[in-house]
C-alpha cells in the first residue's frame, strides 16, 4: 500500500485564490492509474483552504477561530476536493472520499476507522482525504493539514511507501542553484518558514517526512508537475527527488 501526498501548490495557483490546476490534477490522475497497487491519496488545500485559512488568521493550534472562517474553509475544501474527486473519476479510478472527520476524534485518530481505510484502499477503492479545519471541542476548533494527516495514517496502516508531491524537484541544499538533496537519513535540513502558509509550509513537510521516516517507512519527495516520477518511485525504486530513508525500528 502507498501513501500519496498531493500538495496544495501542485493542485491549485496558489498566487491565485479559489484556482484549481484541472490539467495538472488530470495528468497526476493518469499517471496514478498505472500503479497496480493499493493507494491512498490525501490531498492539500492551496488556493482554497490556505486562502481561507490565512484570511480569518487560523492556525494547525487549536484556539476559538471565527465560526464565520471555519464554515468557509471546510466549505472550500470541499469544494476542491469534488474537482479531484471528479478528474480522478473522469480517468477511470475509484476515489471514496474521506472527510478527515470521518476517521478523527478533536485532533486524536480513530484507530478502527483508519484500520478501515486499508480495508477500503484493498477493495479496489482509492481513499481520497484532506486537509481542513476541524471541531476540537469546547467551541475550539483547528487547522488539519494534509501533512499531519500522511502521519496518522503512516503511523497506524505502515504502508510500503510515502510520497509528497511538491512543486519543486526535492529539498534543496542550496534554493539558488537548486542543487539537490537526493537522500536523507538522520540529519534534517533547516528550512525556512513559509509565512503565508498556516500548515507550516516545507517546514512541516520535512518534519512530517522525518517522522513518518523514523517508524520504518520510506519518504520521497517528489515533483507532482512531472508525475511519471511518482510512477518510477514506486514501481522499481528508482526516482528522482529527495528520499528520506527509513530507519531501523
Amino acid at each position: 500500500m502507498i501513501l500519496i501526498k498531493l500538495g496544495g501548490s501542485i493542485i491549485t495557483n496558489k498566487e491565485k485564490p479559489l484556482s484549481a490546476k484541472r490539467k495538472i490534477i488530470d495528468n497526476l490522475a493518469k499517471n496514478l492509474k498505472k500503479i497496480d497497487e493499493s493507494i491512498i491519496i490525501v490531498h492539500g488545500g492551496g488556493s482554497y483552504g490556505h486562502y481561507w485559512s490565512v484570511k480569518y488568521d487560523m492556525h494547525t493550534k487549536e484556539k476559538k477561530y471565527d465560526l464565520r472562517g471555519v464554515a468557509i474553509v471546510k466549505n472550500s475544501m470541499i469544494e476542491l476536493n469534488k474537482i479531484v474527486l471528479d478528474l480522478l473519476l473522469k480517468n477511470k479510478l475509484n476515489p471514496y472520499c474521506l472527510p478527515p472527520t470521518d476517521f478523527m476524534s478533536g485532533n486524536k485518530p480513530i484507530l478502527k476507522k483508519i484500520q478501515e481505510i486499508k480495508k477500503i484502499a484493498e477493495s479496489g477503492l482509492i481513499p481520497v482525504t484532506y486537509g481542513d479545519a476541524l471541531w476540537f471541542g469546547q467551541k475550539k476548533t483547528y487547522i488539519l493539514s494534509g501533512d499531519k494527516i500522511m502521519t496518522h495514517l503512516a503511523k497506524i496502516l505502515k504502508p510500503r511507501l510515502c510520497i509528497f508531491a511538491l512543486n519543486e524537484d526535492g529539498l534543496y541544499s542550496d534554493l539558488k542553484s537548486k542543487k539537490l538533496i537526493y537522500e536523507l537519513k538522520n540529519e534534517r535540513p533547516s528550512i525556512s518558514d513559509n509565512k503565508m502558509d498556516v500548515t507550516g509550509g516545507m517546514t512541516r513537510k520535512v518534519e512530517e517526512a522525518s517522522n513518518i521516516s523514523k517508524i520504518g517507512v520510506n519518504v520521497f519527495f517528489v515533483n507532482g508537475n512531472k508525475p511519471e516520477r511518482i510512477v518510477k518511485a514506486i514501481k522499481n525504486g528508482k526516482f528522482e527527488g529527495t528520499l528520506f530513508r527509513r530507519r531501523n525500528v
